[in-house]
């Protein structure tokens, strides 16, 4: 992401967990984890959604860190459908983040793995703000957000989205009353609004 950015390989329960942290200038206000999109079509912690929340994360006081799935990069082991990702996430969480204000954050099938995790912290952790984008609805089993975590969660989602359309976002989170912002014209990965998506979760982030 910068040239302050740390890299390091951590060890997990079943292998090696590639690791990239970004800190922020002043004191943290607590760490945010960040998950990518699908492994199996190029996710990475480096893809471009992934890191302009991470910019949002830094310029609004948290340390963020984003890893990669198993069976990506250098982290061991194979793709596991969902199931072993959100290990891998909640591995992370206790590695880099045991205690403390938390924040977690996805991307498309990262945000379906973070809705997961999520359900499966709350209420056990301080859990302070959740941010979902392009959520992976209509794929895979994202999981409901607690109606209390709702006042500190943002679902941002593209207008004209054709891998994960608007609708099946829609669906998912009517049922909840859960409110979804909605970027005019955006696509899947944002392409020329990334600097709009990143203040958007800034905004959210500082009030």
């Amino acid at each position: 992401m910068n040239a302050q950015t740390e890299n390091l390989i951590h060890p997990g329960p079943w292998g090696a967990i590639e690791i990239a942290i970004d800190r922020p200038a002043g004191i943290s206000r607590g760490t945010a984890v960040l998950a990518h999109p699908h492994p199996l079509h190029g996710g990475t912690l480096t893809n471009k959604v992934v890191q302009t929340l991470a910019r949002a994360c830094v310029l609004t006081g948290w340390t963020a860190v984003r890893f990669n799935f198993r069976g990506v990069g250098q982290s061991a082991g194979l793709w596991d459908e969902g199931r072993g990702e959100c290990d891998d996430l909640l591995a992370v969480v206790e590695a880099f983040a045991p205690e403390g204000p938390l924040c977690l954050a996805g991307f498309s099938f990262g945000a379906f793995v973070t809705s997961n995790a999520a359900a499966r912290l709350h209420p056990s952790r301080d859990l302070q703000q959740l941010v979902l984008v392009g959520t992976a609805t209509s794929r895979f089993d994202t999981a409901p957000v607690a109606p209390e975590l709702h006042p500190c969660t943002l679902v941002i989602h593209g207008e004209a989205d054709d891998t994960v359309p608007l609708a099946s976002a829609m669906d998912w989170a009517r049922p909840q009353s859960l409110p979804v912002l909605v970027i005019p014209g955006g696509g899947h990965f944002f392409h020329g609004q990334l600097p709009l998506l990143r203040e958007m979760v800034v905004r959210h982030l500082r009030a």
